[in-house]
């Protein structure tokens, strides 16, 4: 199953497109996870190429199972190399967790935003692929970029997670979007 989903631009900024990953994105994909800003807040972090092609085959796995539908984000343009991810990881009754990170040459530019709301849309409104009602999103408290994201998109703060050491470390926030 292949699916791409259009992000329009507005303005000054470009539109992207989301697809899914390809064995020619390991070099960026690797390049993203050197980053020590998203490895803070990754509890998985790719350091070598071989773990990266390792990542890469669950993603597909995913796909083909429609378990885990794990979107590249690329800028619309010549240059379609990865500006970041988002992935909706399916759970049980109607639900979902939606994850997302941007690599550092992207930050500050609204790709997760902007990414987050058109995957939230098509993975509510998807029924024919997956019937789901509701996605989580959950976040280090201490990721208040994260949080605002997640409010601009239109989650809803519902819990306070405790921390769960190793994986995560740090009191967590969960919020929820519905149909």
């Amino acid at each position: 199953m292949t699916i791409v989903l259009q992000v329009p631009g507005a303005g000054s900024v470009s539109a992207l497109l989301m697809r899914p990953w390809r064995s020619d994105d390991l070099p960026a994909l690797v390049a993203a996870h050197r980053d020590p800003e998203l490895r803070r807040w990754l509890n998985t972090s790719l350091t070598d190429e071989a773990q990266a092609r390792h990542w890469l085959d669950r993603q597909a796995t995913g796909w083909a199972t429609a378990t885990r539908f794990s979107f590249a984000v690329v800028a619309d343009t010549d240059d379609r190399s990865p500006r970041g991810l988002v992935a909706v990881t399916v759970g049980t009754a109607g639900s979902a967790e939606v994850g997302y990170w941007t690599a550092g040459h992207a930050r500050g530019q609204g790709v997760a935003a902007r990414a987050l709301e058109t995957v939230s849309q098509w993975a509510l409104g998807a029924q024919d692929i997956v019937p789901l009602t509701h996605l989580d999103l959950c976040h280090a408290v201490a990721n208040q970029a994260s949080c605002r994201v997640a409010v601009r998109c239109g989650y809803a703060l519902r819990d306070l997670l405790p921390a769960a050491p190793p994986a995560y470390p740090d009191i967590g926030h969960r919020h929820v979007r519905t149909t």
